[in-house]
């Protein structure tokens, strides 16, 4: 950040008077300038023995399959966030059944709330989608999964079902070395 977006001044990075870290301070108008992680919401669509995944049709990950999931908007709530993204991306209708998985990627300023969902309906690929589909367990593109969160709400579901536990919620971290397992250090 150059400028104030108050009153378009220039602004320095500093500890403000009172504050524990570093923000965008404008000396102009006194305005502190707060930056707050961004939270991605999701579903994970269920209906039967099924899950829906999408193939990105957008960067990052292009071609990988996702849950429908995406950033959430000023002025809704996060299920109302996670509804959005699945008919923007599925074209799907869901009926959530609560916040199955709480993922925090500190290191990239980013938290992941991915609601469990009953699929009602039919779906299709949205803009930002190449393609949906089912999936049974056996036919999970696990290779070719877009993001580690992705991927530990699937192995969380799985295990919980066999287990015939319920889907209780799931809070975790993800750390640059679980990104670099995943990713590769390129």
């Amino acid at each position: 950040m150059n400028f104030c977006s108050h009153c378009g001044q220039p602004v320095r990075f500093a500890v403000p008077e009172g504050d524990d870290r570093p923000r965008y301070l404008c000396d102009a108008c006194g305005s502190i300038h707060y930056q707050n992680p961004r939270i991605i919401a999701g579903t994970l669509p269920v209906r039967g023995s099924q899950i829906l995944l999408c193939r990105r049709a957008i960067a990052p990950r292009k071609g990988y399959w996702t849950l429908p999931a995406g950033f959430m908007e000023n002025a809704e709530t996060t299920q109302q966030a996670a509804a959005r993204e699945t008919q923007e991306e599925a074209c799907a209708d869901v009926s959530l059944q609560g916040l199955y998985t709480l993922i925090n990627l500190p290191h990239i300023n980013q938290v992941y709330m991915i609601f469990l969902a009953d699929l009602a309906g039919g779906f299709a690929a949205g803009a930002e989608s190449l393609e949906v589909a089912l999936f049974e367990e056996h036919e999970v593109p696990w290779d070719e999964l877009a993001f580690p969160t992705i991927e530990r709400t699937l192995r969380h579901f799985y295990t919980d079902r066999h287990a015939d536990r319920g889907f209780p919620l799931h809070l975790s971290d993800i750390t640059p070395e679980d990104r670099e397992r995943y990713f590769g250090s390129a």
